[in-house]
């Protein structure tokens, strides 16, 4: 690129105002980036889950199964968020022998408290819906809860259809998840298609902020890898 010089009764080139302006945007930048790779045990506290690293599908990744009923999460050592951008790979599928409702569950959770009761919002999938015969089911592939108060079952027969949606996945297989959070505001984005497969305009605990943690429901085996947060002031 060509750069002009300003003299004396001229005017800036504006190609020179143009490149100055998103110059200074980058320097004035808020966003912080973290990496969490997830190929080990010790980035994680797990809560009511076990934790281990492993290969999963040519990729190191952490396994994540239950270990009693409840909250089943694993936080994530070092991370707090409040508005940005949550991106990771996760792979559910049934663990052999799961009860006949078991889907596979698998997401994140965000803004998450538990230095008293849970509190948290969560996005997650419910892989072996996608690909379902029966038209309702597809449409229960992703979901939105809140902790405490509501769950999906709440949701659901409150708003149906407001807070879950459908996507195409494969129980097992890598499927990445993008979260884009703003003070209430979050879209769920999946395999990196430019639009939301999940809208919520009304994020049930308000403007928090905590910690990220990888979420898993009952009768799943997880897998997680390449976590990757922006945040944003």
């Amino acid at each position: 690129m060509k750069f002009f010089a300003r003299t004396a009764g001229q005017s800036v080139d504006p190609r020179v105002s143009w490149l100055l302006a998103i110059c200074l945007g980058l320097f004035s930048s808020t966003s912080i980036g973290q990496v969490f790779p997830l190929k080990s045990a010790d980035e994680l506290e797990p809560l009511n889950v076990k934790v281990e690293s492993v290969q999963h599908r040519g990729s190191r990744a952490v396994r994540v199964t239950g270990t009693k009923d409840g909250l089943q999460i694993a936080l994530v050592k070092g991370s707090t968020f409040r508005n940005g951008t949550i991106e990771v790979d996760v792979a559910g599928q049934p663990l052999p022998g799961a009860f006949s409702g078991a889907r596979g569950f698998v997401g994140i959770a965000f803004r998450v408290d538990v230095s008293d009761s849970a509190r948290y919002e969560s996005f997650y999938l419910r892989p072996t819906n996608a690909r379902a015969e029966d038209q309702l089911r597809r449409n229960h592939s992703t979901q939105y809860i809140s902790i405490p108060g509501f769950q999906w079952y709440t949701l659901r027969g409150q708003n149906p259809g407001v807070y879950e949606s459908y996507v195409d996945m494969v129980p097992g297989e890598w499927t990445r998840m993008k979260i884009v959070v703003q003070d209430q505001d979050a879209r769920l984005f999946v395999n990196d298609v430019p639009q939301p497969c999940l809208i919520v305009k009304d994020l049930k605990q308000g403007v928090t902020e905590g910690a990220i943690a990888l979420w898993i429901g009952l009768g799943t085996e997880a897998f997680f890898s390449n976590l990757r947060v922006t945040q944003h002031k």
